[in-house]
């Protein structure tokens, strides 16, 4: 079929170039030809008459030689030309059939996403989304009032609604529209039913929702072999997207508050792309700095970080690096797996701010990062 249509996509090429270049040499009494032919008539003929004329004032056969050989380079010129023509289309024809033969097949699916842009899980399910370049809509939510999510009992970012279907959770997200892009015979009904709800209460008494499997697609042994080929490299995987959500996003809050004027620059940044009305704007870029001030200290003693929280976003950043190793590009090898788009997707959030340059000076993780830019945002 794609042969089929290459070959018809160059007929019409050929013949467009062939008429271009027969309108350029006056076969069509356009007012270009009119001008390279002389006032009288209109076409090839035309053309022939004048040059005829010309023999008969300029004597003989020499000029019966000088037409011959005018429309006999013509001729040649115009072949060569159209030659070319023909050869480079053909090239962005065989160009466009590979893209189309490695492009990722498209599930039709519909697609909003419910988010803060800050949020670092929320920037976790972009990353997957523009990688697989699946095109979605976006509702940036008020983090104060959250009326764009009030139809939801569920009150957290990031929510995607699939086609009517309400997916939480960023990892749940993430595991549930790649076992679909792998097998679209499944419905996302289905799919969402493998990742039940677990709901407890924390030691401060508060309810705690979580989601079993969220790491696992749900695949079949032979879906699972094709995708994981080489042996452990599954397993790799989902080890380093649960290490991104217990442990390196945790490392985020610490180091972008880790100063009063830190703290102030994020919410600065927070404000200016967030959903926030003018007085909210206000009232979140300084208390909330100065909350967020307090809290990150919290959170540093909570998860046991060092004094200079820099040193343990540094340690992490580098053991993350160091399990890639130096003869892959990424986690996934050639490609990003979700570790990567996880990873990713976290470490972004704090693009702008004071802790992501000392990250990418004082790391070895800024090749991967960069590659991993190119891979995502250039897809986006």
């Amino acid at each position: 079929m794609a042969v089929s249509y290459s070959r018809a996509g160059l007929s019409k090429v050929s013949r467009c170039l062939l008429d271009s270049a027969v309108r350029v040499l006056g076969y069509g009494g356009t007012h270009g030809s009119r001008r390279a032919f002389g006032t009288g008539g209109s076409g090839f003929r035309s053309g022939l008459l004048s040059l005829r004329a010309g023999g008969a004032g300029g004597g003989g056969s020499g000029s019966r030689w000088l037409r011959c050989a005018f429309l006999l380079g013509g001729g040649v010129g115009l072949y060569q030309t159209v030659k070319l023509s023909v050869r480079q289309q053909q090239r962005r024809l065989l160009a466009a059939e590979e893209d189309t033969k490695t492009a990722v097949p498209g599930p039709g699916l519909k697609l909003t996403l419910y988010q803060y842009k800050t949020c670092p899980f929320c920037s976790k399910v972009r990353a997957f989304l523009d990688f697989y370049e699946l095109p979605y809509e976006i509702v940036e939510v008020n983090p104060v009032m959250r009326q764009e999510i009030k139809w939801s009992t569920y009150r957290k970012v990031p929510i995607l609604m699939v086609d009517g279907v309400q997916l939480n959770d960023s990892s749940v997200i993430i595991s549930s529209i790649r076992t679909h892009l792998i097998n679209q015979n499944k419905s996302m009904s289905d799919i969402i039913s493998c990742y039940p709800e677990l709901k407890s209460v924390s030691d401060s008494g508060k309810e705690v929702t979580e989601y079993s499997n969220k790491y696992w697609l749900m695949l079949s042994e032979d879906e699972t072999a094709a995708i994981y080929p080489e042996k452990g490299t599954q397993k790799e995987e989902m080890k380093w997207r649960k290490w991104t959500d217990e442990w390196l996003v945790h490392l985020i809050s610490p180091n972008v508050y880790r100063t009063s004027g830190e703290a102030l620059a994020s919410f600065d940044y927070i404000v200016r792309e967030g959903n926030f009305g003018s007085f909210e704007g206000f009232f979140a870029k300084y208390v909330g700095a100065a909350a967020m001030f307090v809290v990150s200290k919290r959170l540093k003693r909570r998860h046991n970080l060092q004094d200079d929280v820099r040193q343990d976003l540094y340690k992490a950043v580098n053991e993350w690096v160091s399990a890639i190793g130096k003869k892959r590009k990424f986690m996934g090898g050639d490609c990003p797996n979700l570790a990567d788009l996880a990873v990713f997707g976290v470490l972004r959030v704090m693009e702008g701010l004071q802790a992501f340059d000392d990250m990418m000076n004082n790391t070895k993780v800024k090749w991967w990062y960069r590659r991993m830019e190119r891979a995502t945002l250039g897809h986006h």
